[in-house]
């Protein structure tokens, strides 16, 4: 009878701990579905919700005014419009050899002095170019008569000259490295590069 109960008890506390086992792995299952559902609440705390129609702020389920977004949407806002805005400032060309400003060139600044002035933040560099011939120091001498001619023009149209440098590249950067009228001129030009917003 000893060995009979004995026997049962062992039994008895195999179950329990058999049971005990799986309840346990049951659990731990419940709560990995639980993970889930509680990220869920907390991204839905942690977003802004809508406002509602009376206009005023709106609060998150836990009554806490949410923060308001980060200023990265006004940095992305800025560099599309600082790439917009380098996009419309268009080259100027020149004749060979001159460093003068054709009517065409004149046109074209007041439309970069338009934009400049839509945008008073905007500092330019003005790089002055030439085309493939003549000596390197010739040209970077010429690049450099360009530039300063397209920014002295601009000055006398508003721009101050503190948002206005100049430098020269000479024949270093070609537009178009043909050999022919066409190429050279693409090359004798005046780019307008923004330095800071």
């Amino acid at each position: 009878m000893k060995k009979q109960a004995v026997r049962a008890f062992v039994l008895l506390c195999g179950g329990v701990l058999f049971v005990g086992g799986c309840a346990t792995q049951e659990a731990v299952k419940k709560d990995e579905t639980l993970v889930p559902s509680t990220v869920s609440q907390t991204k839905q705390v942690n977003e802004k919700p809508a406002a509602s129609e009376t206009g005023s702020t709106p609060v998150a389920a836990d009554g806490v005014q949410p923060e308001s977004q980060p200023a990265k949407a006004n940095t992305d806002a800025s560099a599309t419009n600082v790439l917009q805005l380098h996009t419309a400032l268009e080259n100027i060309y020149f004749d060979f050899d001159a460093p003068t400003l054709s009517e065409q060139a004149r046109t074209t600044l007041v439309k970069n002095v338009d934009m400049m002035r839509k945008n008073p933040a905007v500092t330019v560099r003005i790089e002055g170019n030439c085309d493939e011939r003549g000596s390197s120091e010739y040209n970077l001498a010429l690049g450099e008569k360009r530039a300063k001619s397209a920014k002295q023009y601009m000055a006398t149209l508003g721009v101050p000259e503190k948002r206005l440098s100049v430098i020269s590249y000479g024949k270093e950067k070609p537009a178009d490295t043909g050999h022919d009228e066409a190429a050279w001129a693409k090359n004798r030009r005046d780019e307008f590069v923004i330095i800071s917003k």
